[in-house]
């Protein structure tokens, strides 16, 4: 995974070289202490969701998608599985037949009602349970606490000249987006956040956002 990260920076490289991280050691520091807390207090939690992801259907618990993180670098960001086996075929199909679902998708790369999500999976979505895998990401330093959300390569392109923003700060497992209305809002909207956070950067506006997502969540606010 290092040696893919260290390479994928190549694709950016105007955009990689020399991008101090957001935040600094503070940032970095709150998030190992955080991340620490959260896999020791979180443990039973997350067994009981593996057990429940692997009797579902026999599968993986597990699922890595290949995500942008800070200076371009790709790495795998992981979550419970929440989609069938066969999703990328799945959707494809789905697109092929609901033009609706087709415009929803190259819009947002998400869809609302999603065919390839599983039973479990829409209650872990629902409840942003899916995505507790990435505190792995954080102690890995792939990710961070607080940050906009991580994006695939071809997302870039909505960022525009604002692509500089994003690449500056590590990805979050949540952020400003995600307590400001996440599925809600365009995705110029979700680009406009992204810029502001790391513009205005600071602990104490990292530690208002964590602690207005826990609502946020509960309230089901721009879920999946």
């Amino acid at each position: 995974m290092r040696d893919l990260a260290k390479s994928s920076s190549l694709e950016f490289p105007h955009m990689a070289a020399d991008l101090p991280p957001l935040g600094g050691v503070a940032k970095r520091g709150f998030d190992i202490v955080g991340a620490g807390l959260g896999i020791v207090a979180l443990s039973p939690l997350f067994l009981l969701i593996a057990l429940l992801v692997k009797v579902s259907d026999g599968g993986s618990v597990f699922y890595g998608h290949r995500r942008i993180g800070r200076g371009g670098r790709i790495f795998q960001c992981l979550k419970f599985r929440t989609m069938v086996r066969d999703g990328d075929a799945v959707l494809a199909a789905h697109l092929r037949n609901d033009p609706e679902a087709r415009a929803e998708w190259e819009a947002t790369r998400k869809l609302k009602d999603d065919p390839r999500v599983t039973r479990v999976g829409t209650v872990l979505r629902k409840l942003s349970l899916d995505e507790l895998p990435q505190i792995i990401n954080i102690l890995l330093g792939d990710m961070s606490i607080v940050g906009p959300r991580p994006v695939v390569r071809d997302e870039l392109e909505y960022y525009g000249k604002a692509v500089v923003f994003y690449l500056k700060s590590r990805p979050g497992l949540t952020g400003l987006w995600q307590v400001s209305g996440r599925n809600d809002v365009s995705y110029d909207s979700r680009v406009a956040f992204d810029r502001h956070y790391v513009e205005n950067w600071s602990l104490v506006e990292d530690i208002r956002i964590i602690l207005k997502t826990v609502p946020a969540v509960c309230m089901s606010r721009g879920s999946y």
